[in-house]
């Protein structure tokens, strides 16, 4: 296919030319009515390149298969059978994807250490969640994706699941056996489904951890914004096989996505994709020589801990995308979201994510010698000035297996229950009516329909005390919890 074709983006640019005048949305009418002080701000070509897809970039009846032709160039580019573009972030597609495989009260295994993106599926869908329990690395406090061995215990247990969602990599870069993961879901007749938001790049460097197509996977949904060229809300499905319908997706795709798709999104994920094909290996290769260098040096700072592929050595993960650069920060005596913080404050540099132990940044094809030495002059700053920041009650991490909680009830049966706001200090033994993610990385600590206990309450109080966000729950300060009613 010819690869240096962006139909969007030539769409795009024949209706700019054309100068069309719209009297349909979107109502600025491309910028002309737009409050100059935004315009000033947002740039105007925002608003000029904000055209309505149909009776705009295509007719009523897309007999040009503008967005398709865009839709199968992006397939040919990372190797899948077919590609659909979404303009509502990961987020909607993982949910799209998940009821595409399991409708409601049927049974679809589900890495545990997974996005709340995913719990709000379980409730929206209606699915029985089979809790896949991640690799926890005791000493880095760290969840890893789960191995095969895991999954065929599961599947074993539950041979009437309908198929397996798999979470690679995870925030942190480090990556799942896809292959094998794939194998067993296979061998029990099961559709795979990776959520590889963060793996967007992976199809475009051989030395980059395999991504879900190669590696037999049904159905990869990957977010462009986090690690690729697009904006954000940019959100891709890969298809292949014929173990997940494309009919069905689409289906589905359209039940849960918007009918005002973005032709910012769209002609972004067209560029990008162009961007990879013709120059994406040298641009990769650059950024992982950058990385390699901004983890070595990071390595030699003082209280400083990158994380590199002795995480693989050690077998806690079967790979490691080498573009994410993770830093334990507690031999500075703080926490990640301090390191955060403080970073933002005094250097005006922000991170990617920070927890109660590290703190993450994405080296990507847009860094450059200046952004490597900005961030490189942060780290170092931050280990001089690590004892002037105010010391925080410490959050109590609890031990890996306390975050595995009993699961009373579904949790879509739970989130709609009659419910109650209880103390904290009561609340050990009732059912959680409501999703608790300490945020980022929004994995949720404790899930609708989970009992929850003091180990968790403990972990959670000492988190909130000590400013850790937890924007979901009903109380974020977790002094009080909402339960599920008693009868």
């Amino acid at each position: 296919m010819d690869h240096s074709r962006v139909p969007v983006l030539e769409a795009l640019e024949e209706f700019r030319r054309r100068g069309d005048v719209v009297f349909g949305p979107p109502g600025h009418k491309q910028g002309r009515g737009v409050d100059p002080r935004v315009a000033e701000i947002v740039g105007i070509d925002v608003f000029r390149s904000d055209v309505l897809s149909l009776n705009g970039l295509d007719d009523r009846r897309q007999s040009q298969g503008v967005l398709s032709q865009a839709q199968d160039l992006m397939a040919d580019a990372v190797g899948a059978e077919q590609t659909f573009f979404s303009t509502c972030g990961s987020s909607l597609s993982v949910k799209t994807a998940m009821l595409a495989v399991a409708g409601p009260g049927e049974k679809l295994l589900l890495s545990r250490n997974a996005h709340k993106s995913v719990i709000a599926a379980v409730v929206v869908n209606g699915v029985e969640p089979i809790w896949v329990h991640p690799k926890f690395d005791t000493e880095r406090h760290l969840a890893h994706p789960p191995e095969p061995d895991d999954v065929r215990r599961r599947l074993e247990e539950h041979p009437d699941a309908k198929g397996m969602l798999l979470i690679t990599p995870t925030e942190w870069g480090t990556c799942a056996d896809i292959a094998g993961v794939a194998r067993v879901c296979h061998e029990f007749g099961v559709p795979l489904i990776v959520d590889e938001a963060w793996g967007a790049h992976l199809p475009f460097h051989p030395e980059l951890p395999s991504w879900g197509m190669d590696a037999e996977a049904d159905l990869v949904v990957t977010s462009v914004h986090k690690m690729g060229g697009a904006i954000e809300q940019s959100s891709v499905f890969h298809l292949q096989g014929d173990r997940v319908s494309p009919e069905a997706l689409k289906q589905r795709e359209d039940l849960l996505g918007t009918t005002s798709a973005s032709s910012l999104v769209y002609a972004t994920l067209d560029g990008w994709r162009r961007q990879m094909v013709e120059q994406g290996h040298a641009l990769l290769e650059a950024a992982q020589h950058r990385a390699e260098r901004v983890r070595a040096a990071v390595g030699d700072l003082p209280g400083l801990r990158p994380m590199g592929r002795e995480v693989v050595k050690e077998g806690c993960a079967a790979d490691l995308d080498p573009l994410k650069l993770v830093i334990d920060v507690r031999e500075l005596g703080i926490t990640g979201m301090q390191a955060a913080e403080w970073l933002r404050a005094n250097c005006q540099v922000d991170v990617g994510g920070s927890d109660s132990c590290r703190i993450s940044a994405s080296i990507t094809h847009a860094d450059d010698d200046e952004t490597e030495k900005v961030l490189l002059d942060a780290l170092s700053a931050l280990t001089r000035g690590a004892e002037s920041i105010e010391k925080q009650p410490p959050v109590r991490l609890p031990a890996p297996s306390a975050l595995e909680l009993e699961q009373a009830l579904l949790p879509r049966e739970a989130f709609f229950a009659p419910v109650e706001h209880v103390p904290a200090e009561r609340a050990a033994g009732r059912v959680s009516a409501e999703t608790i993610s300490p945020y980022p990385p929004g994995v949720p600590v404790v899930a609708p329909g989970e009992v929850i206990t003091d180990e968790v309450l403990d972990y959670l109080r000492s988190g909130a005390e000590h400013g850790v966000l937890i924007p979901d729950a009903a109380d974020p300060s977790v002094r009080t919890l909402r339960v599920v009613a008693r009868d």
